[in-house]
């Protein structure tokens, strides 16, 4: 499994986001919207309205994608 957690400074529900994560355990790679055009646009075009965006890839391919602190999805992970 592959998260990443499309985030920006200064936001709360980030990183409580990131924070969840570590409390669970499971390793994120984090890209700053701000500094990343490409990662903005991305999260722009999934539709995405709030910060953080979370994209979980799986191993078989599916993936699943939300905005917002969503603790009950990061436990839904674990």
């Amino acid at each position: 499994m592959s998260i990443t957690v499309y985030s920006k400074p200064a936001c709360n529900q980030c990183d409580a986001t990131k924070r969840a994560f570590d409390r669970v355990g499971l390793e994120i790679s984090v890209i700053d919207m701000t500094q990343d055009l490409e990662a903005f646009e991305k999260v722009k075009a999934a539709g995405a309205q709030a910060a953080p965006f979370v994209e979980v890839s799986f191993e078989d391919g599916s993936t699943k994608s939300w905005a917002g602190f969503q603790p009950e999805e990061i436990l839904a992970l674990v």
